[in-house]
């Protein structure tokens, strides 16, 4: 046997946090070597944070991430560590991962396949490393090689697939693997959404089995730039078998899993494989030799880390929740913000939004311990003890009612917001509506009524509120959290500088339909770890209303546009599966709904006026978590022209093939 311990960190770093993001690697160098593991892999652009973005064009990056670089190597006394940054070289900036074995940089391996779609920009920033190329680059006087190449360590060979390198047809591994390589390290910032974690070890443990390689993968954890949230999914496996992994969505700032395998099972199993076919060409211009003295290893205990909540059957509504917490928790610590505010209308939006928040000051304190989430937060300990005052410290509702509220909602929220232990308020914002509309009226020289001016009536009582709201946010040091989904965000249903207003949109990557089992779900089971709250059925056993109309019009969010179910499944194909309006309707009609085909029909057409009529709201909405790879959120996935066409010839075909087959059906 040829023995030797591998390390994977995860860490939660923040763009440009050069202090905060060196700690984070120190701890985890520390971490590693704590563990007696001789080969430490770190996230992707690990030293500049991930999410730079244009920042990443600035030359000073470049200086500090260098000088960062240089900073590190004491740290990395008899160990093998990798260590993500961009790199100039040729007048290109490069996505690379320098390799320090014992205190030295022997070589950087740049990134080959660089993504460019959805919520990934990096050719815009970075340039892709043509295989087969390799260079020599000069960092404060030491030269070493840069591109395609792989490491000769100690007897060892040690290669990369950095992140998407990994997730294409023809990734880097099975080069490396007929050159003999006997460990991949891939260093990942591979962001959270729905069921991406399956993914993420079939092709971890399909790489290590196709390639009898040991394979370590290891990602950034929390929300790191503001929108994309991190999983923290980290994983070793060898020859086929997952030998460690660590625990996703966690709130600590620094992690490691380390495994110890044997290289030369891996060995072994390779050349035994028929299909295997070495590479002999005898050109070994592209390994770099390094000479290492591996420690002697003994056979020990891997850790398996499989949280309970995984395992639940519940597990969707579990990453959700577990998601959406760390993001507010990072995104209050980041922003420096001093807690949230929440206009909440005790309806099913803001309240999900409200207890999400709860859930994050809980998770925030089992995971952290009373005094780190303190110190995180910069609140007194003794507040972060106490789980009502540390919600109440954290969480400003504030109910406003106008004559065309009922007692159901103002109940609703009050019972909500006791039960988490919100600081909640109630006033009335009837005579700010009455102010708008005189002064309106007066000025164009008649009354309002709501048989012309119906939607001029609706949104003055929602923009009346958001001045208050905004105040409260600001007297408290506070960020105002916007209540808008993703259902609402897909045809305009919502109402702009009033429901929309906030610094940060939390659900608006959410549909309606799964808030609302989600919102059941947290009434009736909860989350793993956490009680539900009973309170909640005086949310979930209204029917979803806007309460802007007068309390006699009954009015309802379905009756103003469709069932949810169904807007929802317009959504994904139309903007998803990019069809048609007459290939939706057709898609509506093979679904069997028990509605009318006349009313699917009529929805059809609905959501893509509504949908190309508001592409102005999506783009001024605030920012939102991403949370599934097929969200409507114009700067990170769903670009759509402000102006356009409005898909009336394709209405117009929809409609014209509708009118035949009624007729055909008639006759």
């Amino acid at each position: 046997m040829k023995l030797i311990r591998v390390a994977a960190a995860v860490l939660n770093q923040t763009p440009l946090d050069w202090e905060g993001n060196y700690r984070n690697v120190r701890a985890a160098i520390d971490q590693a070597r704590d563990a007696k593991s001789s080969v430490l892999c770190l996230p992707e652009l690990v030293l500049t944070g991930y999410g730079c973005e244009d920042a990443f064009h600035s030359p000073g990056v470049q200086q500090t991430a260098v000088a960062m670089l240089q900073r590190l190597l004491p740290a990395t006394s008899g160990l093998i560590v990798s260590v993500g940054m961009p790199l100039m070289y040729a007048g290109g900036l490069f996505n690379t991962a320098c390799l320090i074995v014992d205190r030295k940089i022997v070589g950087a391996v740049a990134k080959q396949h660089l993504p460019g779609d959805g919520i990934h920009y990096e050719p815009r920033w970075f340039k892709p490393w043509p295989r087969g190329i390799h260079g020599r680059v000069d960092i404060g006087g030491q030269t070493f090689p840069i591109g395609d190449i792989f490491f000769d360590i100690g007897g060892i060979k040690v290669g990369f697939e950095i992140c998407e390198d990994a997730w294409v047809g023809t990734r880097p591994g099975g080069s490396l693997a007929s050159r003999g390589v006997d460990i991949i390290l891939n260093p990942s910032a591979s962001h959270f959404a729905f069921e991406k974690h399956a993914v993420r070890e079939r092709f971890v443990l399909e790489g290590s089995r196709a390639f009898n390689v040991t394979y370590v993968y290891t990602n950034l954890v929390g929300n790191e730039a503001g929108r994309a949230i991190y999983d923290g999914d980290v994983m070793i496996a060898s020859s086929g078998a997952l030998f460690a992994r660590g625990p996703r969505l966690s709130f600590d700032n620094h992690a490691v899993i380390s495994a110890t395998v044997d290289v030369n099972s891996n060995r072994m199993l390779r050349s035994r494989t028929v299909s295997f076919e070495p590479d002999v060409d005898g050109d070994e211009t592209d390994m770099v030799p390094v000479p290492f003295q591996w420690p002697e290893v003994e056979l020990g205990q891997n850790e398996l880390m499989v949280e309970p909540w995984e395992k639940s059957s519940d597990v969707r509504f579990e990453e959700f929740t577990r998601a959406v917490s760390l993001g507010l928790f990072d995104y209050l610590r980041k922003s420096r913000s001093r807690g949230f505010v929440v206009s909440l209308s005790g309806g099913v939006d803001s309240t999900a939004v409200c207890v999400l928040v709860w859930v994050m000051c809980r998770r925030a304190v089992a995971e952290l311990g009373a005094g780190q989430c303190a110190k995180r937060l910069g609140l007194s300990e003794d507040v972060v003890r106490d789980q009502r005052r540390f919600v109440a410290a954290v969480l400003t509702t504030v109910y406003q009612k106008t004559r065309n509220s009922s007692e159901t909602t103002r109940s609703a929220a009050a019972k909500v917001a006791d039960a988490i232990g919100a600081t909640h308020y109630e006033w009335e914002v009837d005579d700010l509506v009455e102010i708008y509309t005189h002064r309106i009226s007066e000025a164009i020289g008649r009354k309002l009524d709501w048989e012309t001016d119906d939607i001029a009536l609706q949104n003055i009582q929602a923009r009346v509120r958001s001045p208050g709201a905004w105040m409260l946010a600001n007297l408290n040091g506070a960020l105002l959290l916007s209540t808008s989904n993703r259902s609402e965000a897909a045809v305009g249903y919502a109402t702009m500088d009033g429901d929309t207003s906030g610094g940060l949109s939390p659900i608006a990557g959410i549909d309606k339909a799964f808030l609302r089992r989600w919102l059941r779900w947290m009434e009736t089971t909860g989350p793993v770890g956490l009680e539900p709250i009973p309170a909640l059925a005086s949310v979930n056993q209204q029917l979803p209303t806007a309460e802007l109309r007068p309390q006699t019009a009954k009015q309802t969010d379905e009756d103003d546009l469709m069932p949810y179910e169904v807007l929802d499944r317009i959504e994904r194909l139309a903007i998803r599966d990019k069809l048609m309006p007459l290939e939706v309707y057709q898609h509506l009609v093979a679904d069997r709904w028990s509605y009318s085909r006349q009313e699917l029909c009529q929805w059809t057409i609905k959501f893509f006026r509504l949908w190309c009529r508001n592409q102005w709201k999506r783009e001024r909405y605030a920012p939102s978590f991403h949370l599934d790879d097929a969200n409507l959120d114009p700067k990170t996935w769903c670009r759509f022209p402000i102006l356009s066409g409005g898909y009336e010839l394709e209405i117009a075909q929809l409609e014209k093939f509708f009118q035949e087959r009624t007729e055909d059906g008639k006759r």
